[in-house]
């Protein structure tokens, strides 16, 4: 990705130059900065005065675009992204009426919610939901659902729950005991030392992800994450009133350097990560940023929540050691499922932190739902004895499955781009041309649905991918591309006479 396609690429310039002397104004947002971060904005669907606005309303919402920033002049970023100084002109009035800006006559635009403005941060509505979104008679290519292997099939029909368990009169919120040993064992086993007092069993990863945001993010905290992430790390820590600030990437997954320059400008509260075959990129990072990661988490002091759901849906064989076993003391939270591998039925999940953390979340948790399902829980134990053997199976199906994909994709969309992950579930395909948001309504009427940059977006997308999962049968995945590929034809048509 170019640094002018790259919309969240690095921290906004806030400088311009002011007449001969060359004197530099801090909180001045220069208008090819902002044009580039940006991205292909005139391609979302829409006017352009509200393409625009809500491009600067994202950047505003990821934290990019700062309180008491000054905005371009309107005739510099009119000039700057190719457009009248009259789409300038609305779209900060929109925003102007949304109370993002604020327009004062000689001190021009400003970014709302300073300590002079007494405007609080808007918090941007959830973006997960879309994912849920699939229309009655359309393919769902939104969601990431496994075929469930056979190994885990036979598990599931065999399995006998321990009564003696089962009927307990009370149950630890933080899960049964049987279970924090047998997760303790399995950390263990790959590499990461854990005792039981360590994990706390979760209603899925998803809820692990929420109680550490619900524990260590409150109003007007900052949290890094990957420019692209899953929405719902997003969506937790705007309910906090949080704002995320997407940290860029690169081919091979997190930019560390940036990551280690956003920690020491923002002081975040949380850093929350996914290294291991990312969703939606499918990068996995390699082993000195990883350790690079854990040094810094222990050198700021600065909490890291690591997903690792897709970490064991290797194609390779190759399973990353946990960014805990970097290092010791690095307050790096671990959250996982079997959700992925073995059963996306069973929400099951767990975390691993520091024992201080996990009897604080733990109380929490009662608070939230008491306790785990205690039948999910004895079905869990069955699944996690074999871990390794249903991780495997699932990789070899969902290889087989990308694949299929591939082959799908260079016939009937063979001018996207991709680079095919070594595990996870999903592709990341580029456009070539277009508005990826655009593209998904022509695909609805087509009869599938799928999700663009916009749902994955840290602060503000290019707009660019669409991620796609290769989890469907293959027939159902055959039928939703080729659907796919008459969609990019319509779609591409009506560009013919903009390009």
């Amino acid at each position: 990705m170019s640094e002018v396609d790259r919309a969240n690429g690095r921290p906004m310039d806030q400088r311009s130059v002011n007449g001969p002397s060359g004197l530099v104004h801090a909180g001045d947002v220069a208008a090819d900065r902002l044009a580039a971060r940006l991205g292909r904005w005139t391609h979302a669907g829409g006017t352009l005065s509200s393409n625009l606005s809500r491009g600067i309303a994202a950047l505003i919402g990821g934290g990019e675009l700062r309180p008491g920033d000054r905005l371009p002049a309107e005739r510099a970023l009119a000039a700057a992204t190719s457009v009248s100084r009259g789409t300038v002109v609305a779209a900060y009035a929109d925003l102007a009426e949304s109370g993002l800006v604020e327009r004062r006559q000689g001190s021009g635009t400003r970014v709302a919610g300073g300590a002079a403005s007494g405007i609080a941060p808007v918090t941007r509505p959830g973006r997960g939901e879309a994912l849920f979104s699939a229309l009655p008679n359309a393919i769902d290519l939104l969601r990431t659902v496994p075929q469930i292997p056979e190994l885990a099939v036979r598990l599931i029909r065999e399995h006998t729950p321990r009564l003696d368990l089962a009927l307990l009169p009370e149950t630890d919120p933080a899960g049964l005991p049987v279970l924090r040993a047998q997760i303790a064992e399995l950390f263990q086993a790959e590499g990461t030392p854990t005792t039981p007092e360590q994990i706390l069993v979760t209603h899925g990863a998803q809820q692990a992800i929420s109680l550490v945001v619900n524990a260590l993010v409150g109003p007007g905290d900052v949290v890094l994450a990957e420019e692209v992430t899953w929405p719902g790390v997003t969506d937790s820590v705007g309910l906090r009133g949080g704002t995320v600030h997407g940290i860029p990437m690169t081919s091979e997954g997190l930019d560390v350097d940036a990551l280690e320059q956003a920690l020491a400008r923002l002081r975040p509260a949380l850093v929350a990560l996914n290294p291991h075959h990312q969703n939606p990129t499918g990068t996995r990072l390699p082993p000195a940023a990883r350790h690079r990661v854990a040094e810094l988490s222990a050198q700021y002091g600065v909490p890291v929540i690591e997903d690792r759901v897709v970490a064991g849906i290797s194609f390779d064989g190759v399973v990353p050691p946990s960014l805990a076993a970097e290092r010791a003391d690095a307050p790096i939270i671990v959250v996982e499922s079997v959700s992925k591998w073995a059963w996306a039925g069973l929400r099951i999940g767990w975390l691993r932190a520091d024992p201080v953390l996990v009897r604080r979340l733990r109380g929490a948790r009662q608070l939230a739902d008491q306790s785990t399902s205690v039948p999910a829980q004895l079905l869990a134990l069955d699944l996690l004895a074999h871990a390794d053997e249903l991780r495997r199976e699932n990789s070899r199906i969902h290889h087989e499955r990308l694949r299929l994909l591939q082959s799908l994709m260079a016939e009937h969309l063979p001018d996207w781009t991709a680079v095919p992950p070594r595990g996870g579930l999903s592709l990341w395909a580029g456009l070539p041309i277009g508005s990826a948001n655009s593209l998904a309504r022509v695909a609805a009427t087509h009869g599938v649905s799928v999700a663009g940059s916009a749902e994955f977006a840290a602060s503000v997308s290019p707009d660019d991918h669409i991620r796609i999962p290769f989890t469907a049968p293959d027939d159902v995945l055959a039928e939703a591309i080729r659907r796919l590929g008459e969609a990019w034809r319509e779609y591409r048509e009506t560009l013919s006479g903009t390009l």
